[in-house]
């Protein structure tokens, strides 16, 4: 199995390098929100001293973590597999000793992720110069403790996605329906403004909700801002929305796959 994904991973990233352009545009994509709500947070605080409690430097280490961990947990697999459904050409796929998704598709998203993480590199270097943010907060230790939840949140991420883009298989509007849970990442996991700043009762439908996992969970462990409690609790709804993924992919794909036809299938 390490030599399959060793030849898929050559593959994948010999076939990244093909599509710079592409490359620039999906990074650019994921790179304009954080960098506007930067801008702009920082600017109010300036102006008013503070936002409920969060300085200037809160919004700039907050945004800047944020570009990080976004880039770590996010993932395309509704723009690279979903069409494969839908025009039939997931077929040659299907007849190979390996699962289309969790095996060529992870690993495309792995490789195009490690390309716009070297992207994002100067820009996120840039931007450390320009606003220069005080991370005197953040210790490798809070790094190491934050790597494992990062992980596993973009496997909880690649899942609830994949399992939406396996609705393929019984309707051609799978690409709205993802822009719905996109909105509701944007709104539940932190990537819009702090959830400490959002309206109490979306601070408490989110917690118990995976998209917090995503972005502000991993920011705050990094920040130093959790507390001993709050780290072990964000570990164990880590270990249940991964589960519940696992779970939920596993019916949709199977049950997806029982319905698919297309010619040559």
């Amino acid at each position: 199995m390490f030599l399959i994904f060793k030849r898929l991973w050559q593959v994948n990233w010999a076939e990244q390098w093909q599509y710079r352009a592409n490359l620039l545009m999906y990074l650019l994509y994921w790179l304009v929100s954080p960098i506007i709500y930067l801008a702009v947070w920082t600017s109010i605080a300036n102006a008013n001293g503070d936002v409920k409690g969060f300085t200037a430097n809160d919004f700039v280490t907050y945004y800047m973590v944020l570009l990080i961990c976004d880039q770590v947990t996010s993932n395309i697999i509704i723009h690279t597999f979903a069409y494969k459904i839908q025009d039939g050409s997931l077929s040659g796929e299907l007849i190979k000793p390996i699962h289309p998704m969790l095996t060529n598709a992870l690993v495309n998203n792995v490789a195009f992720k490690v390309l716009t993480m070297i992207g994002l590199t100067p820009i996120w270097v840039i931007l450390f110069f320009l606003f220069q943010p005080d991370f005197s907060g953040v210790t490798f230790i809070n790094i190491l403790i934050a790597i494992p939840p990062m992980l596993f949140a973009f496997l909880i991420g690649f899942l609830f996605s994949a399992s939406i883009t396996a609705l393929a298989f019984w309707t051609t509007r799978i690409y709205s329906i993802h822009e719905f849970y996109f909105a509701l990442i944007l709104l539940f996991s932190g990537q819009f403004v702090p959830l400490t700043l959002m309206p109490k009762v979306i601070q408490d439908i989110a917690q118990y909700l995976p998209f917090q996992l995503m972005l502000y969970y991993p920011i705050q462990l990094i920040l130093g801002k959790l507390s001993q409690a709050q780290i072990i609790q964000g570990y164990v709804m880590t270990g249940i929305w991964l589960s519940v993924s696992i779970l939920l992919f596993n019916w949709v794909w199977r049950e997806g796959v029982k319905r698919y036809s297309a010619v040559g299938a």
